[in-house]
């Protein structure tokens, strides 16, 4: 697995008000991501869970470290699905990835897994046997809209997460049709990550006067229903 370095990260929820403000500001001195599709993605995940809630119960308790498996595409496309694990420690963040083909991603629902340790990748056979002797289990669909902007300094990157959706019991995640609805107080969740500085410039355009630093999880959000 490859080296990865911890990010520092910022979660605010935010108001409607505050979206339009804080976006303003950010077109005059960041960039959008040029991957997104008319500044924006559309992000379906699958998050794991063991039969216990381990990484529910350590997020809402606040452990201070914590992992969390995941598999993601982007505005639909099943030809770049990636399988992540989100590790924090310290209030520091790190993500490792590797990629799944949509048979790979399905095999993996279903629960037909022998393949994964011959797969060659450090991130597959991890889960693997995470899902074998921990009791991982596919737990629940999060769906949501993502405005990404970046910024070269600090390596910087900024997200207006919202429409955050929740797929309730179904885990098909690759089925178009896994009926999905609206999480529970789901809001409009700003984050800003950064490596070793956060420069002023956008410290500045990010303030968001009387709004705190949130714990906000969009795992955690949608699994109210549970």
């Amino acid at each position: 697995m490859e080296d990865i370095r911890y990010r520092h990260e910022w979660k605010h929820e935010i108001r409607y008000v505050d979206l339009l403000t804080i976006r303003q500001r950010l077109r005059a001195v960041a960039i959008p991501d040029p991957h997104a599709q008319d500044g924006k993605y559309l992000i379906r995940s699958l998050y794991f869970d063991n039969l216990n809630d381990k990484a529910l119960r350590e997020k809402v308790d606040g452990v201070n470290r914590r992992e969390k498996f995941r598999i993601r595409y982007y505005n639909g496309d099943l030809n770049l699905i990636h399988l992540e694990k989100k590790s924090k420690v310290s209030g520091l963040g790190a993500k490792y990835s590797a990629g799944l083909s949509a048979e790979e991603a399905q095999a993996i629902v279903d629960g037909r897994l022998d393949w994964m340790m011959d797969s060659g990748r450090s991130l597959v056979q991890e889960l693997y046997t995470k899902m074998k002797f921990q009791g991982l289990r596919p737990r629940t669909i999060v769906d949501y809209t993502r405005e990404p902007f970046i910024y070269g300094p600090g390596n910087v990157r900024v997200t207006f997460d919202y429409n955050i959706r929740t797929g309730l019991g179904c885990v098909d995640f690759l089925n178009p049709d896994c009926i999905t609805i609206p999480a529970v107080d789901a809001g409009i969740i700003l984050e800003v990550k950064w490596d070793n500085f956060l420069p002023s410039i956008i410290r500045d355009a990010v303030q968001t006067p009387g709004r705190r630093v949130t714990a906000f999880s969009k795992y955690a959000q949608c699994r109210m229903y549970d």
